[in-house]
């Protein structure tokens, strides 16, 4: 089976979709499996990202949000002298790591939080008014109307 597709054709034919076709490169290439992660849609614009993160404590856990990407690291800080354990068996992980998650447009986090071994981070899609559909009166006003999501009443 190939495991990557030639997107060139549908690049030069197409405008303003490069951010679409370098994730659909990207995105199977090379997936680390660690830490696992949920994504669930709490409502039509509320999601939240759950990761497992036992072991690692909040000032160890970095969340950065930026242009349609989130990032998620952690790095464990180094054992403090006096703090020497003997290890019979290591089977938690905590080595470092490194998760991203491409973000919509308009998609900002709300809010995180560290409980129990699992950062919760909350993400609320929130549409600017200019990029609501308009109704446009014909020979009316010169202001529109905004139209409502029947959806959502």
């Amino acid at each position: 089976m190939r495991n990557s597709f030639d997107w060139t054709p549908y690049r030069r034919s197409t405008v303003g979709f490069d951010r679409l076709f370098d994730f659909l490169e990207t995105s199977g290439s090379g997936a680390e499996n660690y830490p696992p992660f949920d994504i669930e849609k709490i409502a039509d614009d509320h999601f939240r990202i759950t990761v497992a993160v036992a072991g690692f404590k909040s000032d160890e856990i970095e969340i950065v949000a930026q242009q349609n990407m989130l990032t998620v690291s952690g790095r464990k800080a180094p054992a403090a002298e006096g703090e020497g354990r003997q290890l019979l068996y290591s089977g938690i992980a905590t080595r470092a790591f490194e998760r991203r998650f491409q973000l919509a447009d308009f998609v900002r986090v709300s809010a995180a939080d560290l409980a129990d071994g699992l950062l919760i981070i909350d993400l609320v899609r929130e549409v600017p008014e200019a990029m609501k559909p308009h109704k446009i009166a014909i020979g009316g006003s010169a202001t529109p109307t905004l139209v409502e999501d029947k959806q959502a009443a």
